[in-house]
């Protein structure tokens, strides 16, 4: 499969592609996660926003954006946010990809890891992530929860 992993380049306007996917993509978990995901309070225009301040990675096919990752530089990592691939491309090893080409930005940075979050329900996710040498580092609590609502996962680089 041709899927090319690019920086979304300055000029790159999209960003209702970028909603649609993402939105698709996280739809599985509205009822499963609590709180809801921050997801559901962005729009194409804060997307825009949020890629001035953080990198975003796509996967493409042709010009078909098939997955989407953000990154952003945390003290010692590289932060991986919003990650998603469309359905019809899952399996493909899209989201390796996009993790993979996360790393080597981490390592081009000096920095040692990548870390990323996933709520505590989603144990596939915690698991998928394993497979691709991620390890439980933290469990984190949304504000006005009394008990954990999302893990930290760290990869070394």
């Amino acid at each position: 499969m041709p899927v090319s992993i690019i920086t979304a380049p300055p000029e790159f306007n999209r960003w209702q592609d970028v909603h649609a996917l993402l939105t698709e993509s996280f739809a599985y978990m509205a009822d499963r996660i609590d709180p809801p995901s921050s997801l559901l309070h962005m729009t194409a225009e804060t997307l825009a926003k949020k890629a001035r301040r953080e990198t975003l990675l796509l996967a493409m096919l042709d010009d078909r954006i098939v997955g989407c990752l953000f990154l952003r530089t945390e003290p010692g990592t590289l932060y991986a946010g919003k990650l998603a691939v469309d359905a019809e491309f899952r399996g493909h090893g899209i989201a390796r990809r996009l993790l993979n080409a996360a790393a080597e930005r981490a390592r081009e940075s000096g920095l040692p890891a990548l870390e990323l979050q996933t709520r505590i329900e989603l144990t596939e996710n915690h698991q998928a992530f394993a497979r691709l040498g991620f390890v439980k580092r933290a469990e984190t609590t949304h504000e006005g929860f009394d008990r954990p609502t999302s893990i930290t996962m760290r990869k070394p680089v």
